[in-house]
């Protein structure tokens, strides 16, 4: 990887996420050497996907160069890389550029679309954990709406416009009400021929209830907002089978769709090289102690998403959302100091709960912070303002907020643009000259 030898000890983070973008931050102040690893040269602000997938904003305003970060800064060094597995005994990384040494790991991998071993639903879903995958998306409805134009019968054109979501956690809430409001606001303008009665919107969920880790007040108030907007909520619903064009759910129901969005769960990224009693092979998360460390090893740390962090408040570990990677990373960081110094005296973990919060629309969300429930135009302002403090650089925030006034204001998206076209069927990208 041509990472020089130094007289330093060497730290390598894997992954660029929330955890990561905020461990990087304060440990490159350390005498330490300083690698980072990760798979994509920028960091994604991934609670804004669907907007970019449903042609609110363009991706370039919720991602973040990683190399900002080594700007004038010693020892500390970037690389564009897959890492594939583990040596912990000998510490080593595998990657697809090539092996590193290290003297301690901090692993922040993240998590993957969780289709629970269904390899036909994952071969013809449309998964949202990307940029790419936002990308897709946003051509696949951007096509189905062109090509509906140029089909004959009344029920082709419901099959290309019919949307079906599965998943009514935030994600998928959050995207069945832009999709909505998209057809409130973009159909009859950009498609005049096109009747927006024949487009549905469903959303199913396999709990009782949409939002189920917020409170009943919230979560019936997002029933009403997404019943307003003409979304069809089937609960208590699984999805057992998908081929590309019809929909199977265990209670027998049906949806005849080209397009079944997949928001239903994730899964840990795990590097190979592990034991199997250092993480849990139901959620692939590592076990980690109070101070983060992966179970058996000193000189190992997981943050955020992948981390298992047991405790009698969260006895399946931390939510697998923002806040618990930047705080453990912010932890983290202020301890090791300590850790380099051979001490033991680190401060133990204790995750600040913010709150929970998802949009459904123009004026339209709901928020828990801490015992208060807030919904419609309130929570609503809420969501924006901590949405827009949260992304990385004042480029990006400007981009943002100016990209939402100018939806706000003109009822419109400007982003309605196929760069790439999406084959489903080949499950890739191809090109205009391609086609």
């Amino acid at each position: 990887m041509n990472i020089p030898k130094v007289d330093l000890p060497r730290v390598v983070v894997v992954g660029g996420g929330f955890a990561g973008l905020n461990l990087v931050k304060k440990l490159r102040k350390l005498p330490i050497q300083l690698v980072m690893l990760n798979k994509h040269n920028y960091h994604a602000f991934q609670p804004l996907l669907y907007q970019v997938s449903t042609c609110g904003i363009e991706p370039d305003s919720i991602v973040y160069p990683l190399r900002m970060f080594i700007k004038r800064q010693e020892n500390f060094y970037f690389r564009l890389a897959d890492v594939k597995s583990v040596d912990p005994v000998n510490k080593i990384l595998t990657a697809d550029i090539g092996d590193l040494s290290y003297d301690y790991l901090i692993i922040n991998t993240g998590t993957k679309t969780n289709f629970f071993g269904n390899k036909q639903i994952k071969k013809y879903a449309m998964p949202m954990k990307t940029i790419p995958q936002a990308l897709n998306l946003r051509s696949l409805i951007l096509q189905n709406f062109e090509k509906s134009t140029i089909v004959a019968s009344n029920e082709d054109k419901k099959f290309l416009l019919n949307f079906v979501i599965v998943g009514a956690g935030p994600t998928g809430v959050e995207l069945a009400g832009a999709i909505a409001e998209f057809r409130q606001g973009v159909l009859p303008s950009d498609f005049p021929d096109l009747d927006p009665e024949l487009m549905q919107i469903h959303i199913l969920e396999g709990a009782d209830r949409v939002l189920p880790p917020m409170s009943l007040k919230s979560s019936q108030k997002a029933t009403e907002a997404l019943k307003k907007l003409g979304v069809k909520i089937h609960t208590n619903t699984i999805v057992t089978d998908f081929d590309g064009e019809l929909v199977k759910t265990k209670d027998g129901k049906e949806f005849k769709t080209r397009t079944l969005i997949w928001s239903a769960g994730v899964t840990g990224n795990l590097l190979n090289g592990f034991p199997e009693t250092s993480y849990n092979s139901r959620s692939n998360r590592y076990y980690v102690d109070e101070f983060n460390k992966v179970k058996g090893y000193e000189d190992v740390f997981a943050l955020g998403d992948i981390a298992l962090m047991q405790s009698e408040s969260y006895p399946n570990g931390h939510p697998q959302v923002a806040q618990p990677a930047i705080q453990q990373a912010k932890l983290l960081s202020a301890n090791f100091s300590k850790i380099l110094k051979g001490k033991t005296n680190l401060k133990p973990f204790k995750y600040n709960d913010k709150g929970s919060m998802a949009t459904i629309g123009r004026n339209k969300a709901v928020a828990d912070i801490w015992n208060f429930q807030f919904s419609d135009f309130i929570a609503w302002l809420i969501w924006m303002f901590i949405h827009l403090m949260s992304l990385v650089g004042f480029r990006n925030r400007l981009v943002v907020f100016l990209n939402w006034v100018y939806n706000y204001t003109s009822y419109n998206k400007a982003s309605r643009l196929i760069i790439r076209r999406f084959s489903v069927s080949s499950r890739r990208v191809r090109t205009n000259s391609e086609l």
